[in-house]
């Protein structure tokens, strides 16, 4: 390790808020994997916690090493700890290696092999095809990659049901429609940020009043796509009112950024995009949940 680096450099290079957002959808995962009412087992809870949680931490170190000469050019990551130089690429490496082994063998031996398998599927997708290839490749970079990005729920269910389910392919393309509009809000403010680093984003390629209309088109696909869970029978109407809500805010966002020009407006939408998530994951929970332990008060 970096003799300068102290452990809150090899924290930030974890990249935590993004690890935490994450792990929210995976951990839900777990929960909706189970009967209405039931309980992941702690034997599993713990260790795929902590498991998926490393994994996705030495995902976000492999991408800051594979980017650094593009973060040194842009001021939202000038200052992550390899481009500073306070910790070196070597000892970053390491670094993550060291949490990805920890996370396979946790995931292989004390989950089940199918999440591990799954876990390395979504760490060579983010850190190395995306990172290395599809980011500098397209402008629909994040679209193609975002795969890899969508899939800790499903990794939250197979670690406690050991099978793939359409319930959590449901919960995949969740996400996966709502990274676009979330990713490209956040371009959009650093338009000219992503150009002068050469990264094709869809505002450098095509123009931000053409990613202000993608934005909306994939807002309404999202809205759309947050009803299925309804629809199948996956959840009820506490999660049904909580999505429409949820979804009909996101689209006024969407409206008036494509229809306004104040330039609050992208990290406004970026910003909403994140409660977006967390709160439609937390209702999916209470709805999961919140029936059976009212009828259980009442017997």
């Amino acid at each position: 390790m970096s003799d300068s680096a102290s452990w809150r450099d090899y924290y930030t290079l974890t990249k935590p808020g993004v690890v935490a957002l994450l792990m929210v959808t995976a951990v839900a995962g777990m929960f909706l994997a189970t009967e209405p009412a039931g309980m992941v087992p702690f034997s599993i809870l713990i260790p795929a916690t902590i498991g998926l949680s490393l994994a996705m931490m030495a995902s976000a170190a492999i991408n800051q090493i594979m980017d650094q000469k593009i973060d040194a050019v842009m001021a939202r990551t000038a200052k992550r700890p390899i481009v500073t130089g306070k910790i070196n690429t070597r000892a970053a490496v390491t670094f993550a290696v060291m949490l990805a082994a920890m996370s396979m063998a946790l995931l292989y031996f004390l989950v089940n092999p199918l999440t591990a398998w799954l876990t390395l599927f979504g760490f060579v997708g983010y850190a190395f095809i995306y990172t290395l290839y599809l980011k500098r490749a397209t402008p629909q970079n994040i679209v193609i990659g975002g795969l890899a990005g969508a899939i800790p729920p499903l990794l939250g269910w197979t670690s406690v049901s050991g099978d793939i389910h359409p319930y959590a392919l449901l919960l995949v393309l969740l996400i996966f429609v709502w990274t676009p509009p979330h990713f490209w809000a956040l371009a959009i403010h650093r338009a000219d940020e992503y150009a002068k680093a050469e990264i094709p984003m869809l505002p450098v390629t095509h123009g931000i009043p053409f990613t202000r209309d993608t934005v909306l088109y994939y807002t309404v696909l999202l809205f759309i796509s947050s009803l299925l869970p309804y629809l199948t029978g996956m959840s009820g109407l506490i999660y049904l009112v909580t999505a429409v809500i949820l979804g009909l805010i996101f689209l006024v966002h969407a409206v008036r950024l494509r229809f306004t020009d104040d330039p609050k407006l992208p990290m406004k939408t970026f910003g909403y995009s994140i409660t977006y998530l967390f709160v439609i994951f937390a209702a999916l929970l209470i709805d999961h949940y919140l029936p059976f332990a009212v009828l259980g008060s009442q017997a």
